[in-house]
């Protein structure tokens, strides 16, 4: 089998059997897409005679292009996932990946919003009809703490007003349940009234344009962008900060790491641990600002 034809196995593969999200196999599309380039100007179309030397020569010319350690990091994890396909499948007999480190990347702290810019960001003014469904989105992003896919593709039948609970489906198929709270309810129950007048009964997705079309993630980016500049925040605000604010918020009231985890629908712990480092900041920051020997002279 030649490279192509075993990458193109593979997404098949990846599409159709190992329930991969479409953002993950879009990266294994680009990313293998890349590698069979650099294939291609080595002479290299045969998978079986690709070896660990190749692998780490892959490595260090995409460090040469200039690619993060993390993008090189994502790369290889695409590559190991590809060779471990093609060795079930007796393409090759040993993986060529094995062994092979990728360069460690510095862990990017996320930005999260304070409480009050958070505040500011949701008192959105007006009872028209595209405030209303703007008020309800960003309350629900902020109050459950989804990602702006799992918030695109949510539907009315997922989210259980009476208890006050969304069924969100998220990496990986998984589902978890997740609280809302009573100012996004409300948000969202005014929002359903008008939902069902401008887009129709039928019409299941729950934020949608007012012509009653789905929104997709780039257009509900551009909504949480728009309102951060109109209600004079010092920054462009995207979806992902309310989920990191929403996060970081809850632990640091808290202190309950694997309810953080729980509420988020991270897989490992390791991924929630980042919050810790969020957390660990405000408390040196208070320390600094409080502690008679940690006090600075004027």
């Amino acid at each position: 089998m030649q490279l192509q034809a075993a990458i193109s196995a593979f997404l098949q593969h990846a599409a159709h059997e190992a329930g991969l999200g479409n953002a993950t196999l879009d990266a294994y599309r680009r990313d293998l897409a890349r590698f069979g380039q650099w294939c291609d100007g080595q002479k290299k179309s045969n998978p079986a005679a690709i070896d660990v030397h190749d692998i780490r020569a892959f490595a260090a010319s995409e460090h040469r292009r200039g690619l993060s350690p993390r993008s090189i990091q994502r790369r290889l994890s695409a590559l190991r996932r590809f060779f471990r396909f093609l060795r079930r499948e007796s393409v090759i007999s040993d993986d060529p990946t094995r062994g092979v480190r990728a360069p460690k990347a510095r862990r990017r702290l996320p930005e999260v919003l304070d409480v009050d810019q958070v505040l500011a960001l949701l008192d959105i003014p007006g009872d028209d009809d595209l405030a209303q469904r703007d008020r309800a989105m960003l309350e629900l992003f902020y109050a459950s703490g989804l990602r702006v896919s799992e918030l695109a593709t949510l539907t009315w039948d997922r989210l259980d007003m009476n208890e006050g609970l969304v069924r969100v489906l998220g990496k990986g198929q998984r589902e978890r349940m997740v609280p809302v709270g009573r100012h996004a309810l409300k948000a969202l129950k005014q929002w359903r009234n008008t939902h069902a007048a401008v887009a129709g009964i039928e019409q299941p997705r729950i934020f949608t344009s007012l012509k009653g079309r789905p929104l997709g993630v780039r257009a509900i980016q551009k909504r949480v962008a728009y309102w951060s500049d109109r209600q004079g925040l010092d920054q462009r605000v995207h979806p992902h900060q309310l989920r990191h604010s929403f996060a970081s918020h809850i632990l640091e009231s808290s202190g309950d790491l694997r309810a953080v985890q729980e509420l988020l629908g991270h897989a490992n712990l390791s991924t929630t641990q980042i919050y810790t480092h969020l957390d660990f900041q405000h408390l040196a920051k208070v320390y600094d600002q409080t502690h008679p020997r940690a006090k600075k002279k004027g």
